[in-house]
């Protein structure tokens, strides 16, 4: 019975957090779970937990044996799968065209992370020698950004009869950010902390709108602009 209440309470409180966060697909899943009606959680609903209750993947995992140990049953995900589902939501897993073409930008989309410093001149003033970086290509990271939005910009569509729409065009506002992480050293064995600035480059969309009837219908708009939840990685440096 403890075990029980351990597990219940976990759920619930996981049901809640995606609830709150509009995961309303995954939480769908998690709850149908809950009432027996499945023998436990795909790996997609598993990492939107994690990322909607800031659960790092050593705590995550931790939950997972916990759980596992617990209930004798396999609810959660181990961290790879995790993994392999995260690879769909990151930039340059989806194909797409620019039209028209862009200038002096590849048509090759099978982009993932590159080097952030690639294509500058190196000054020793403006970067340090040993200065890092990684980061995703611009269009690469908003088309994710938008493929991650579909069910929003779906349910948006729907809402004001605007079927006929599905296929755009559309206009969507982004806000960009630049925020300073501050020391980031980490201890290496037994010696003193490095020191590491990091700074990271992020972007928001703020709303979607379709042109319809010779106004702007607003089919999205971000209620929680400064959440870390709804800033999109684009460069750490």
């Amino acid at each position: 019975e403890e075990g029980g209440d351990v597990k219940s309470v976990c759920l619930t409180l996981f049901l809640l957090a995606l609830r709150a966060r509009n995961e309303h697909r995954q939480a769908d899943e998690l709850e149908a779970m809950m009432q027996g009606k499945g023998s436990g959680l795909s790996p997609s609903v598993c990492l939107a937990i994690r990322v909607n209750t800031f659960l790092s993947c050593s705590q995550y995992h931790k939950m997972y044996r916990t759980i596992k140990a617990i209930t004798g049953r396999q609810i959660f995900q181990p961290l790879h799968a995790l993994r392999t589902a995260e690879k769909s939501l990151l930039p340059g897993y989806h194909p797409f065209e620019w039209r028209p073409p862009l200038k002096n930008v590849s048509s090759n989309t099978e982009v993932g992370i590159i080097d952030g410093l690639s294509g500058l001149q190196h000054l020793v003033d403006d970067y340090p020698v040993d200065t890092i970086a990684k980061r995703f290509r611009y269009d690469s990271a908003l088309v994710s950004a938008l493929m991650d939005m579909e069910e929003d910009i779906l349910e948006g569509l729907m809402l004001h009869d605007l079927d006929d729409y599905l296929k755009g065009p559309f206009t969507v506002v982004i806000k960009e950010s630049c925020d300073g992480m501050g020391d980031v050293s980490e201890k290496h064995g037994c010696g003193p902390a490095v020191p590491e600035k990091a700074v990271r480059f992020s972007f928001t969309l703020m709303n979607i709108t379709v042109a319809h009837a010779n106004e702007n219908i607003r089919i999205f708009e971000e209620n929680k602009p400064n959440s870390e939840l709804c800033c999109k990685p684009l460069c750490l440096m």
